[in-house]
């Protein structure tokens, strides 16, 4: 998620979720190319497994980019073909291009082509008018020819006119049966399913379904839902608990703050870790009051645990 997933967020995801495969902010292709790609792809070891999303409508521009990072160790490219946002739209990629079933098979065979890591897709179930499940299919069809044998789909399709990206998180009614019904049909391709999932019994239905779950903006703004999960799925879980996991995110914070890096951009990331807890709201209130100010240090968050 752009603005949210970045490495500050991905380090903090994986002190609570050791299992996990943990996704990049939607990087363009002609951002990597063209700009600071190592800024861009940083990350530290402890992330993995790590996939680096991309965006873009150009087949060798985005083999180049994938090139680049499969070179700095990511494990999965994922196309991203579900992003609604205008500016993406206009720049010829996200859910526009869902669209262009063809182009997107092209894109992928030329990315199948520059890296030996696998190369996914991410889509929704249609954009506008062009939603029966009829042309979805025909999308997975055209699409796996070009190689792609792993699909997240967004389960509602995206409206391109007259829809914010926020409401295209919310408005389009969700439709998991779809998703369900495409692994039946393609039984041999690998099916993650994404889109309003906030609780653990949720998961756990839906892999009864489908090869995978994702969670995007729950595991932000709740990030324990992941231990949680990690608990019920996992038989080597380790027992954590929310301040041992803080703790562990301070030398991190000491190290970045070292670094010329504000306080801010990793304090923010924590707001939802006591989420539903007695002290939540006063914790999220001493971090956003102080943790954006000049100069602030690790202080800020050992203040705030006063209230958790």
């Amino acid at each position: 998620m752009m603005a949210w997933t970045d490495r500050h967020e991905r380090y903090f995801l994986r002190l609570i979720s050791p299992h996990a495969k943990l996704y990049t902010e939607m990087v363009t292709a002609a951002a990597l190319l063209h700009g600071d790609a190592a800024a861009l792809l940083a990350f530290d070891p402890s992330e993995q497994p790590l996939a680096l999303q991309l965006g873009g409508s150009e087949p060798q521009q985005l083999a180049a980019a994938a090139r680049l990072g499969a070179a700095a160790g990511y494990q999965e490219i994922n196309l991203n073909v579900g992003c609604p946002s205008p500016r993406v739209s206009r720049g010829r990629f996200g859910a526009c291009l869902m669209q262009e079933p063809q182009l997107v098979a092209d894109c992928v065979a030329a990315m199948r082509a520059a890296v030996d890591v696998p190369v996914t897709v991410k889509c929704r179930l249609g954009v506008d008018e062009l939603d029966s499940y009829a042309a979805l299919v025909d999308f997975i069809t055209t699409v796996q020819r070009g190689g792609c044998d792993t699909f997240i789909v967004h389960a509602r399709k995206a409206w391109l006119q007259g829809l914010s990206p926020k409401q295209n998180r919310d408005v389009p009614p969700l439709d998991y049966a779809r998703v369900y019904q495409l692994k039946q049909d393609f039984p041999q391709l690998t099916f993650i399913i994404n889109g309003g999932i906030r609780t653990v019994a949720e998961v756990r239905t839906h892999l009864q379904q489908v090869d995978g779950v994702m969670l995007g903006r729950e595991a932000y703004h709740n990030p324990w839902i992941l231990a949680e999960i990690e608990a019920e799925l996992f038989t080597d879980a380790r027992e954590l608990t929310r301040h041992a996991v803080l703790i562990s995110f301070l030398p991190y914070i000491e190290a970045m703050l070292a670094a010329g890096i504000r306080l801010s951009a990793m304090s923010r990331h924590l707001l939802g870790l006591f989420q539903g807890l007695p002290g939540s709201r006063r914790w999220r209130r001493h971090i956003s009051e102080h943790g954006h100010r000049a100069g602030a240090g690790i202080e800020v968050i050992i203040g705030a645990m006063q209230y958790v």
